[in-house]
């Protein structure tokens, strides 16, 4: 009897890195996620944009969601045959939560500061906030390889 071989895509790829919640740390992140997506083979664009989000996430993580001594993780999750890069950046902050920000934030030159997740809404597919227990909170995007 014949039977159908399913098509195996590639594998799933992981990466993940506990960084100290300092400006260095989130410059880490940013320069970690660039080489990681490099080594994988995923293409500029995406390399970039993930590039962007994992700076302000990794930003946010540092500025508004630090404790003493206690450090936040990046995660990286590429499925290469959907074409899907999940970013995830994890705090010990659950009570500073990260919402989306109104739609007219972005046209206010004024206001000081809160464009980082405006920027991460206009460059990932999706992005949420779900909580980290006992006490964090994790920040996820998911990007989209439009070239994939």
């Amino acid at each position: 009897m014949d039977h159908a071989t399913p098509q195996v895509g590639a594998p799933t790829r992981t990466f993940t890195q506990l960084l100290s919640s300092t400006r260095r740390g989130a410059r880490l992140a940013r320069l970690l996620t660039v080489t990681e997506l490099r080594l994988w083979g995923v293409s500029q664009d995406l390399t970039e944009r993930a590039e962007s989000v994992v700076a302000e996430l990794a930003a946010n993580a540092v500025l508004h969601s630090r404790l003493p001594g206690r450090c936040f993780r990046l995660t990286l999750v590429l499925a290469p045959s959907a074409g899907r890069l999940r970013v995830e950046v994890t705090d010990p902050r659950g009570d500073v939560l990260s919402h989306i920000p109104p739609a007219d934030a972005a046209l206010d030159p004024l206001r000081p500061g809160g464009r980082g997740l405006s920027l991460v809404t206009a460059l990932a597919d999706h992005w949420d906030t779900v909580p980290y227990p006992p006490s964090g909170k994790t920040v996820r995007a998911e990007l989209i390889d439009t070239g994939a």
